[in-house]
């Protein structure tokens, strides 16, 4: 008995590929993959000596050393040193992964699976990145990432603040949060592209609520905007706001 297959599946969870992802960089199957980290079959040596290239490992390393739990082998080091500079792994949420999410977003297997990334000029924290479709949240263009950090409670939610809200109803969002005081059962949403009407979501409704930190968006894709269509914007946010705070007071 070795540890390869143990070994494959703690080196594509560092890397933060699905079993889809590494089975293709490997050529085979996933479901071939799938056996090898179950242990339900050895990996042929052809395939070890592929994993050995990209991670730099030899293959009595791959066979005969546990990499998750010994301390002194370089993949250990390298995480050490990552937490040691602070740096995290930021999950990222695709649009075609945002169904899946609302029903394996508590199930740590579902969430060891999504694709990672790191920021370094994030503080530490506890954050996840989500895709955005749609053009609700205009000057933010369709097909950005939002880098959202986690909000523990509703109640720490700032009025006139964005945030990727992840509820039931309504799945998963972006928009900005206006918190009524009088209903506090209740969040209020609203889009900046004032083309769209706030809509209320219920709190118990909500699953998750992810304040935005930074947003990542493609070279040449964001509007160019006027200054009257500038002016006109703040105009209608302001109009929104005021509408708003009339109905919370």
């Amino acid at each position: 008995m070795t540890f390869a297959g143990k070994n494959l599946r703690y080196l594509r969870r560092l890397r933060g590929w699905t079993q889809e992802e590494f089975a293709n960089k490997l050529k085979i199957k996933r479901s071939l993959l799938g056996a090898y980290e179950e242990e339900r079959a050895e990996p042929r040596i052809e395939v070890l000596e592929t994993v050995g290239g990209i991670f730099k490992l030899s293959l009595d390393e791959l066979l005969l050393k546990d990499l998750g739990d010994t301390k002194n082998n370089f993949i250990a080091k390298r995480r050490a040193q990552k937490l040691a500079t602070g740096s995290v792994d930021i999950q990222f949420v695709p649009v075609k992964a945002a169904a899946g999410y609302l029903a394996g977003y508590a199930d740590p297997e579902f969430i060891d699976e999504l694709n990672t990334f790191t920021l370094p000029m994030l503080a530490p924290g506890n954050y996840r990145a989500f895709e955005i479709i749609g053009d609700s949240m205009l000057p933010t263009p369709s097909g950005s990432v939002i880098v959202g950090e986690k909000v523990e409670d509703l109640e720490e939610v700032k009025s006139n603040q964005t945030y990727v809200v992840v509820s039931r109803s309504e799945g998963i969002v972006y928009k900005r949060v206006m918190k009524n005081n009088k209903a506090r059962t209740k969040l209020t949403l609203v889009s900046d592209n004032t083309s769209y009407q706030p809509y209320n979501v219920n709190a118990d409704d909500v699953i998750e609520v992810w304040k935005a930190q930074m947003i990542l968006s493609k070279a040449n894709t964001q509007q160019r905007w006027d200054v009257n269509q500038l002016a006109s914007l703040v105009s209608n946010l302001q109009d929104q706001v005021s509408v708003l705070k009339k109905k919370m007071n």
